[in-house]
């Protein structure tokens, strides 16, 4: 069976940042610390971080009076770092820099007197932490059907927004419709869409062309994880997403000559290769990798964090 590895795969600088955080949170501070939700969507993640020590919560009232406290990679409202400041909580943000400058648009697109519509996955902890995050209220639209919908007059001044987990290609058709209908709407340049969330799925793309079967190593609460799954189908090619190698179906490999493997944002390298050790045990593996974007983005760590190593 030939293997092939999509190039990039697996971890993004926003979830390595996030992942590290809490690892030298953990060093520096000792367990316990507590996170607001998931740190990112990966069950192995969390359960590793847990064994180290930290603590996850759904809200900030279950966190202790003076313990310190981490936000997600995904961001939150300002709600809740209004509460976290009045209950004297010591947070350490550890939101993705990209979700950050999202943040900063949708702001920045109010005090010019623009209404902003946010283009993104409603639930999604990112989506409502943005939407928590700009002032005077966000419109959230997913679909281009939503475009129809809207209710703002023709020459409304109106900006629009994206998720970070949603691709150029994700969101081309939305932005179409709303500058069709919307002539003097503004927005980000597209070089502002998350690049980890492009080069995966251009990766899906390449990957797509050669092989017969396509696995997605993530969540089935990871959006971006899902997003490969779907373009692979949308290309013609039968695609899995599996959490990790227990979820491997041996049956989908009947007759495929070329197995394509990826991973989402918040998957680790490490359930990668545990998926290609499945595949040998089932058939003699010939494994290559995909040729594809290097990535090199790193981004900086809090100040509080970076006399530590974790």
């Amino acid at each position: 069976m030939q293997v092939i590895l999509a190039q990039p795969r697996g971890f993004c600088a926003g979830v390595e940042r996030a992942i590290e955080i809490v690892e030298r949170a953990l060093t520096k501070y000792g367990a316990p610390v507590y996170v607001r939700h998931e740190i990112v969507h990966n069950r192995h993640v969390v359960e590793s971080l847990k064994a180290k020590g930290a603590r996850f919560v759904d809200d900030l009232s279950d966190v202790p009076p003076g313990s310190i406290t981490i936000f997600s990679a995904h961001g939150v409202a300002q709600d809740v770092e209004k509460d976290a400041k009045s209950r004297g909580l010591p947070v350490i943000d550890a939101t993705c820099p990209l979700v950050s400058k999202v943040h900063i648009q949708g702001q920045r697109y109010v005090a010019q007197g623009h209404k902003v519509i946010l283009i993104g996955h409603a639930g999604h902890p990112e989506v409502e932490g943005t939407m928590g995050q700009v002032p005077g209220g966000v419109t959230l639209i997913q679909t281009v059907e939503d475009v129809a919908a809207l209710e703002f007059e023709t020459h409304a001044r109106l900006a629009y927004i994206t998720q970070t987990t949603l691709s150029v290609d994700d969101t081309k058709a939305i932005i179409e419709a709303l500058k069709e209908r919307y002539p003097e709407i503004v927005g980000p340049e597209t070089k502002d869409i998350c690049y980890a969330t492009q080069n995966r799925q251009q990766a899906v793309h390449d990957l797509a062309k050669l092989v017969d079967v396509i696995l997605v190593v993530g969540a089935a609460n990871s959006s971006n994880s899902n997003r490969l799954r779907e373009i692979g189908e949308e290309l013609g090619v039968k695609s899995y997403l599996i959490e990790d190698a227990n979820g491997l179906d041996p049956e989908w490999l009947i007759g495929a000559k070329a197995v394509g493997v990826t991973a989402g944002a918040s998957a680790p390298e490490q359930l990668v290769h545990e998926v290609i050790e499945a595949l040998r045990n089932m058939s003699k593996v010939d494994l290559s990798v995909l040729p594809g974007v290097e990535e090199s983005v790193r981004f900086r760590l809090p100040t509080e964090l970076l006399d530590v190593v974790a």
